[in-house]
């Protein structure tokens, strides 16, 4: 009884750090935010900026209120392109990793090819895209698909080849066949690796997205920022902004503390 009391109580103190670290990381959040909105504010005054320039803080929030039906809607829209994008990108990073790591000769041929695709602009491709795809959610899905397709890769070929030579030694003394040393030793060392990728990714991925809408479409937030910024709609323009930057922290949080629970080994 006396372990098992030990034990769980080394669990709740864990519990109970677990969350004053999440509180403390969310009160930082918080404070950053009210000292942008301050900076923000005293340019506008300073500086005497017309509305058309950079609009006060008070006058987008405004627009938040007022629009907010509007700015869900495509909210929403280029969520899901989000999404997507980072479910098609890592999903074939993780395909394309695998393959280098189990076929040299695939490797020698695919490898040089990732490092010349990063010679092309992605932004260039978008475009192209358009025209391929339609205006669709599809060309924005493989845009943001796209453009973290190589961290994500590489990223995950680094943790899969540099596992620790002492486990992949002694799983063949006792006879691991290929299959179960990738499964049970280089997938789980490569975890922290790849979750950097990962991190990497999902802040990256809105820019693919985003960059799409912009080239051509009849929704989402990239979308309403052009129609915004033509009309010279500027506090809508920065409220459509405002969401963006949110959803993308808001994803690199959920993102950071689901992998924090899923590699509990990640920074030991």
């Amino acid at each position: 009884m006396t372990v098992l009391t030990q034990v769980a109580e080394h669990s709740r103190r864990q519990t109970a750090e677990q969350k004053k670290q999440g509180l403390s990381a969310l009160f930082r959040v918080l404070i950053s935010f009210l000292i942008i909105l301050g900076l923000w504010k005293a340019i506008v005054v300073l500086f005497e900026l017309p509305s058309f320039i950079l609009p006060a803080p008070e006058d987008v929030l405004l627009k938040l209120v007022e629009r907010q039906d509007v700015l869900l809607k495509h909210t929403w829209v280029t969520t899901q392109e989000i999404l997507l994008g980072l479910l098609l990108g890592l999903s074939m990073g993780l395909f394309f990793a695998l393959q280098m790591l189990l076929f040299q000769p695939v490797k020698r041929w695919l490898l040089p090819i990732l490092i010349t695709s990063q010679a092309i602009p992605v932004f260039a491709l978008a475009p192209i895209l358009m025209l391929w795809l339609g205006y669709g959610i599809a060309s924005k899905v493989v845009m943001a698909a796209l453009i973290i397709f190589f961290p994500v890769t590489t990223c995950c070929y680094d943790g899969l080849r540099n596992t620790p030579l002492g486990y992949l030694d002694l799983s063949q003394t006792m006879g691991a066949s290929r299959f179960r040393q990738l499964w049970h030793i280089r997938l789980p060392a490569s975890l922290p690796v790849l979750a950097s990728g990962i991190r990497v990714a999902v802040v990256v991925a809105p820019i693919g997205a985003v960059a799409g809408e912009w080239v051509g479409s009849s929704e989402g937030l990239g979308y309403l920022m052009l129609q915004a910024n033509a009309r010279m709609l500027i506090d809508e323009m920065f409220a459509a902004l405002f969401i963006l930057a949110s959803v993308s922290v808001a994803l690199y949080f959920f993102t950071d503390w689901g992998l924090k629970r899923l590699i509990p080994w990640e920074n030991k």
